[in-house]
């Protein structure tokens, strides 16, 4: 693979292109990245997840066009009381914040990681000081990046909050939860950038690739977003279990966020392509948005508040001052930093 029309060349790395077109038409390569992200669709054990649909309006929201404008919140503690069944914890609970459940229980959820239908006696959850503003007014990430101020995208995926944020000229201007690898197969930290996207595929190792039969077993992604080709490491739509890393490697997001940064993000700029995604024999002009991803890596549900006596505190992502002080995450990266002198 060329990496540039500067003729600097590489080793041709391995394909990630995931189309939707037949097995023998894709080479072995893209055949085996098409394997590593399908492992994120095999069965998982009895869990619970997050319920998209509830979390679509509240994860939308937007009051202002900039984040200057976004009122702040502080947290405190609900503690369900002894003598209340699950329904009546859930009822008692809504009423004390508003009455609204549309508003309430999806933001509860998401801060808390936590469904709400399995309250019980004594259970303890973060409550935000006003519900219902701009989904940003509650996020881990710092409003205002300084190091990012000069780019004109960046994410950043936090690995130990389980989490991602997007910045804008520095401001913060969207954020989420995700799910990242788990302890066999860890999604890889680093530097790196948005390469290919594709808004739905279906894997050619699912178990019905091919088949016309109307019950044929087919792994769906949506919203498909490449950092790592020649892992085939990607950001996309997933079912997330509320217990923390669940992958293979990819990073799973949810739905309306990864519609979202997918509109959001901008791709590579590639000459010469012979495949209509991967890079594989072709040169690669310019990368796309940058992504980083840090944190350390966790096995066990995130903890996105610190538990004081008095109150909570919500953990802040500690990003990078540098954004290229991140070392780079693959060969592709490596390479172009050798050709714009970082290294």
């Amino acid at each position: 693979m060329r990496l540039s029309r500067y003729a600097l060349a590489l080793p041709a790395l391995l394909g990630a292109a995931l189309l939707v077109t037949p097995a023998a038409a894709q080479s072995a390569a893209d055949r085996a990245a098409d394997g590593a992200i399908s492992q994120d669709f095999q069965e998982d054990e009895p869990v619970t997840y997050f319920s998209q649909s509830w979390l679509i309006d509240t994860m939308n929201r937007r009051t202002s066009e900039s984040i200057r404008d976004v009122p702040r919140v502080h947290y405190g503690y609900y503690v369900v009381p002894e003598d209340q069944n699950r329904l009546e914890a859930r009822l008692a609970l809504y009423n004390k914040f508003g009455g609204d459940r549309d508003v309430i229980k999806p933001l509860l959820w998401l801060l808390n990681r936590n469904d709400l239908e399995n309250l019980s006696p004594g259970d303890t959850l973060v409550v935000p000081s006003e519900f219902g503003l701009d989904f940003r007014a509650y996020s881990p990430f710092p409003r205002y990046y300084a190091g990012a101020a000069d780019l004109d995208k960046v994410v950043i995926l936090d690995k130990q909050i389980q989490a991602w944020g997007a910045y804008h000229r520095g401001e913060l201007a969207r954020w989420g939860i995700i799910n990242t690898g788990v302890e066999s197969a860890r999604t890889p930290s680093g530097r790196f950038n948005v390469n290919w996207k594709q808004d739905y595929r279906v894997s050619t190792l699912s178990p019905g690739f091919g088949s016309s039969a109307p019950d044929a077993e087919l792994w769906e992604m949506y919203w498909v977003m490449n950092l790592h080709e020649a892992r085939g490491i990607h950001m996309h739509q997933y079912a997330l279990p509320t217990s923390g890393p669940a992958s293979h490697g990819c990073i799973r997001m949810l739905e309306p966020d990864a519609k979202w940064l997918y509109g959001w993000t901008d791709t590579w700029e590639v000459e010469n392509q012979r495949d209509p995604i991967s890079s594989v024999g072709a040169d690669i002009v310019d990368q796309g948005t940058m992504v980083l991803i840090i944190g350390d890596d966790i096995s066990e549900p995130p903890r996105p508040f610190l538990h004081r006596d008095a109150y909570p505190v919500i953990r802040m992502v500690d990003l990078p001052p540098d954004p290229y002080a991140v070392p780079a995450g693959s060969p592709q990266q490596k390479a172009f930093d050798r050709l714009g002198g970082r290294v």
